[in-house]
């Protein structure tokens, strides 16, 4: 079976940079609630809080380095992406990343991706790497390590 040349992947803008997910992760963009149930007692502050969707109580984390609380403006243009749960921790089961805007839908193939071998993923936050996709710079989150702390507030 050979391998495919190209995988239809989103750019989902944060406050700084841009996460690059595979297409197939995302479950549905929705706008970001006014309101989101907080988070659990004692969360991390990356922990947004929950909210209903599609009859069920989801967790909304942030993947924002900086947390403050954005200008009127900015925040009209909030969403939340929801994303399947692709690891044993959270398989079958769905959580939310806060974005700045509308994800952008773009073909990856190893011609226009490489790695950033100088970038250093910060320690506080799941990210794996950053890419240099031709003219952007965005990071891999590690979905290992994120599901694993979502999984760790016991939402549901």
């Amino acid at each position: 079976m050979s391998q495919p040349n190209e995988l239809y992947s989103l750019l989902i803008p944060l406050r700084e940079e841009r996460l690059l997910v595979p297409r197939i992760c995302v479950a549905e963009v929705i706008g970001f609630a006014d309101t989101p149930e907080p988070p659990p007692e004692g969360a991390p502050p990356w922990s947004v809080g929950s909210v209903e969707w599609n009859g069920r109580r989801v967790p909304i984390v942030s993947l924002d380095e900086s947390l403050e609380v954005p200008n009127q403006r900015r925040r009209n243009r909030r969403r939340i992406v929801i994303l399947h749960g692709l690891t044993d921790h959270l398989r079958g089961r769905h959580y939310g990343i806060v974005t700045q805007g509308f994800p952008q839908l773009v073909r990856v193939n190893r011609d226009v991706l490489s790695n950033d071998p100088d970038y250093k993923p910060p320690t506080n936050r799941p990210i794996l790497c950053r890419v240099r996709m031709i003219h952007e710079y965005p990071v891999i989150p590690d979905f290992d390590a994120l599901e694993e702390q979502i999984e760790a507030l016991a939402f549901s």
